[in-house]
Order: structure tokens, then sequence, then C-alpha cells
């Protein structure tokens, strides 16, 4: 038995990240979010969504029960290097294992950060995955639109900060 744990969302404007873990032999599908705030100033500098990323994936993993010698696979992504950690320091390092995560466990996990963005009020568009850069841009437009919403974004990222919108705004 395996449990495959995968992100969805983070490196989008909106929102936080979908942490999710799924076990294929059962169906079982759990998630949790990394609330936006760990994506924008200060935390973000500080990498805080790793550290909460792996805090919701021990308590995702622990919510699924693993099984004796059930191995635990991991998406790459940097968001979950504190998790790859934390996981195999508790259930051995032998059970940890880092990869690709595909098919019903992806599908699983993006549609539930696809269900969180729309509880926003935003819409993504079709194919966002192959078409990444599309997609941010047309985010951006949506909150340029809607600026109540900036609070959502993960405002954290550098090159964020050239644009108007994200920029502080300077007491008198």
């Amino acid at each position: 038995m395996t449990i495959y744990i995968d992100d969805a969302g983070y490196g989008d404007l909106l929102h936080g990240a979908v942490i999710g873990a799924y076990r294929p032999e059962t169906d079982e599908f759990v998630y949790d979010m990394v609330h936006v705030k760990y994506f924008q100033v200060p935390r973000f500098g500080k990498k805080g969504y790793q550290t909460e990323a792996g805090k919701i994936s021990m308590k995702l993993v622990q919510r699924l029960k693993p099984k004796e010698k059930e191995t635990i696979e991991l998406c790459r992504g940097d968001i979950l290097d504190k998790a790859a950690e934390s996981l195999a320091k508790k259930y051995r390092e032998e059970r940890v294992k880092r990869v690709k995560v595909e098919g019903r466990a992806q599908d699983l996990i993006e549609n539930a950060y696809l269900d969180e963005i729309r509880n926003l009020g935003y819409e993504p568009i079709p194919d966002r995955m192959e078409k990444w850069g599309k997609s941010f841009w047309h985010m951006f437009r949506w909150v340029g639109k809607n600026r109540k919403m900036l609070k959502y974004t993960k405002s954290g990222w550098p090159r964020l900060q050239r644009h108007k919108m994200f920029q502080k705004r300077k007491s008198r």
C-alpha cells in the first residue's frame, strides 16, 4: 500500500496551496490548505510555507493511519521538503520517497485547489495546467479588477513587487 502526497496551487497567484494525501488501494483522500499568509511578507522569505506544509502533511498521513511497511511518496516540489524530512523521521527513511505524483492523486489534489479558488469567486481558465503562464496572468487581471481579493494573493514573490498593485503604500 502507498500514500501519495502532492501539492496544488503553489505557483499560482491566488489563495494558499492545497496539500493532499491519497491512498489508491482504498480511494481515501484528505487535504488541507497552507494558508496564503505563509506566501506573504514576512513569512514568505523565511519559507514558512514549507514548515506549514510539513505540519499539514504529517496530520494528513496520521488521518490515513498508515499501515506497517506502507510507503509514503511525496511530490518532489520544494514546498514538501520539510514534510519529507519530518515523515522520514517518524516513519523511517526507507518508507518515504520523493516522486512525480501523477494520475488520480494529482487530479484529486488539483481539483481540491480549483474548488478553493472557485470559493473566492474566481473561475480558472480551461487547461490551466498546460497554460500556466496564461493562467497566472488571468488571475492577475482578475485580482486587478477585484482589489479586495489582494489579501488572497501570494504577494511574497519578489517579482510581484515590481507591479504597482502589490507595492505597499507609503504613509504620509
